[in-house]
């Protein structure tokens, strides 16, 4: 796979995130699971803390950047929007 990195993101609810790839495509990843089954995460489950993200310019983050996740598993475990 080719270098990606994610050019927008939108909140759509239910701990769910629009992505917009470099490749030009848009995916929705889901964040339930991933939370749930990583214990550093688990901050994030308090929905509003979740959604308040921001671009870093490679990925999303949370928490001024203490907190992100690849944009090469956000593309891979995301479903075509």
């Amino acid at each position: 796979m080719n270098l990606i990195w994610i050019k927008s993101a939108k909140y759509i609810g239910n701990y769910r995130l629009e992505l917009l790839f470099s490749t030009g495509e848009q995916r929705i990843f889901d964040a339930r699971n991933f939370i749930a089954s990583h214990p550093l995460f688990t901050v994030l489950q308090d929905e509003q803390l979740f959604s308040n993200f921001q671009l870093d310019g490679w990925t999303v983050s949370w928490q001024n950047g203490r907190l992100d996740i690849a944009p090469e598993y956000l593309y891979e475990k995301g479903t075509k929007a």
